[in-house]
């Protein structure tokens, strides 16, 4: 088949970048890795990029695809070239470029080794026998221990694009399969120390972690898992968590989210009597309800109820956060086949016993 795609190269001697044509042929089978092999092979050996595997396992070949972040050996090419469509190859967002499609990770694995990313078990003694963990509490961290470290999600990132100090999507889940390891004995310090300026309530939660994350890790999932934690274990100083506990406490008392008590309860006194002018300007044009007496919706035992629920099943850490739609959709498939997701021995990657 003919191909014919861009690719935006960069000379790191004199700073240009330039995006460039090219035209080849490739079997039908060809991935965008083999394109590009075909292209530095045939026409262009100055061209990096850099590949390992080509199975989808090492990360190696991180890339952006007409803007979004990709794995070059997973992105299949005859679907494209049938549409007509000539892609843009660049390299990955959010990390200084060195060459054409590589980019340096060092900053990448510094903020992973950031989460100390090894277990904490809480002794020094080599045991007599291992420790056996049951199936149902790998379960809990399948999800963020399938990361391959591509970075394809810390490319797409929105809060490293404005604050570059974020400990970013992969850190943070990477963080979570340490705190969520049933063996490791350290998840309070840790999620002390993802607390910090630039941690968890860093996030913007658009998502676009989980949308590009090419193995299904749900990076925004991790992240919402280690706030909820840090929550339960009374780890609340950060604004955001401050606003997270009010949203839920405002739902179960009124059974909706009570705005003119958001600033005071998020930011404190100080900061809502500065803000009081602009509260009058809102008040005037009817954007802020009364705050006296507090609204309460006509069903808000249901909201209370499920509040309850929530407490008599243990789930108010990461085991009460809902997962990604894709997750949701998964669950929906499994539990429509008549499966048990909960049971405690499914395994991963097998097909789930019937109830």
């Amino acid at each position: 088949m003919d191909v014919a795609l861009k690719i935006w190269r960069y000379d790191p001697e004199s700073g240009d970048r330039e995006l460039r044509d090219y035209e080849l042929e490739a079997p039908e089978w060809a991935c965008l890795l083999d394109v590009l092999d075909l292209i530095k092979d045939q026409q262009d050996g100055t061209l990096a990029y850099r590949k390992s595997c080509r199975m989808m396992i090492c990360g190696s070949c991180g890339m952006r695809m007409d803007g979004r972040a990709v794995l070059a050996c997973k992105e299949r090419m005859k679907p494209i070239v049938d549409r007509g469509h000539v892609p843009v190859i660049s390299a990955m967002g959010n990390l200084p470029i060195v060459k054409d499609l590589v980019v340096d990770m060092d900053p990448f694995w510094g903020k992973v080794r950031r989460m100390k990313p090894w277990l904490e078990p809480g002794y020094d003694e080599v045991l007599e026998k291992e420790r056996i963990v049951s199936q149902q509490e790998m379960n809990a961290i399948h999800k963020e221990a399938l990361c391959i470290m591509c970075g394809c999600c810390v490319s797409e990132c929105n809060s490293m694009e404005s604050d570059p100090e974020f400990f970013g999507p992969a850190a943070l889940a990477k963080g979570f399969r340490f705190v969520g390891d049933a063996r490791d004995q350290a998840s309070v310090e840790r999620l002390e120390d993802y607390n910090d300026e630039h941690g968890i309530w860093d996030c913007t939660r658009c998502y676009f972690c989980n949308e590009r994350c090419p193995k299904g890790v749900d990076p925004r999932d991790a992240i919402a898992k280690l706030g909820a934690e840090s929550v339960k274990e009374g780890i609340d100083r950060d604004m955001g968590a401050k606003h997270a506990k009010w949203f839920v406490k405002s739902a179960e008392t009124t059974g909706w989210l009570r705005e003119t008590e958001l600033v005071p309860k998020t930011q404190g006194i100080v900061s809502a009597v500065k803000q009081t002018k602009f509260a009058i300007g809102l008040a005037r044009k009817g954007k802020v309800p009364p705050p006296v007496p507090p609204h309460v919706a006509a069903d808000v035992g249901e909201a209370r109820a499920l509040h309850q629920l929530v407490r008599e099943q243990g789930r108010e850490g990461a085991a009460g956060i809902v997962q990604g739609e894709r997750a949701l959709a998964r669950i929906e498939h499994t539990e429509a086949a008549g499966a048990r997701r909960d049971a405690p021995e499914v395994t991963p990657g097998e097909e789930p016993p019937k109830a």
